[in-house]
C-alpha cells in the first residue's frame, strides 16, 4: 500500500472515528494538516468507494466475517450419521478423480 492510500485510510478512520461524513475535501484536509503529499485523485477515490459504507460498523466486524457461519453448520454429526457421511464424501472424491481422466489430456502430455 502506498503512502497516499495509507494517508487517505487513516484520514477516513479518523473522520468516522467522530462521526464526520467521509467527504474527499475533508480526507484532503485531515492529510494536508499531517504534513503528508498525496496524489490529488486519492481523496476523491476513498470518498466515493466510502459513501455508502459504515465504517464503524466495518471496522468492528472485521474479525467476524462470514466464514464463521458455514463453520458453525459443519458441526460434528450425531453418533448414527457418521458411518453414512465417510462413505458419501469417498464416493464423491472419486468421482471428481475420474472426471479429471475423461478430459483426454494431462499435465505432462
Amino acid at each position: 500500500m502506498s503512502t497516499s492510500e495509507l494517508a487517505c485510510v487513516y484520514a477516513a478512520l479518523i473522520l468516522a472515528d467522530d462521526d464526520v461524513t467521509v467527504t474527499a475535501e475533508k480526507i484532503n484536509t485531515i492529510v494536508k494538516a499531517a504534513g503528508v503529499t498525496i496524489e490529488p485523485y486519492w481523496p476523491g477515490l476513498f470518498a466515493k468507494a466510502l459513501e455508502s459504507a459504515d465504517l464503524k460498523k466495518l471496522v468492528t466486524n472485521v474479525g467476524s466475517g462470514v466464514g464463521a457461519a458455514p463453520a458453525a453448520g459443519a458441526a460434528a454429526p450425531a453418533a448414527g450419521d457418521a458411518p453414512a457421511a465417510a462413505p458419501a464424501a469417498k464416493k464423491v472424491e472419486e468421482e471428481e478423480e475420474e472426471e479429471d481422466d475423461d478430459m483426454g489430456f494431462g499435465l505432462f502430455d
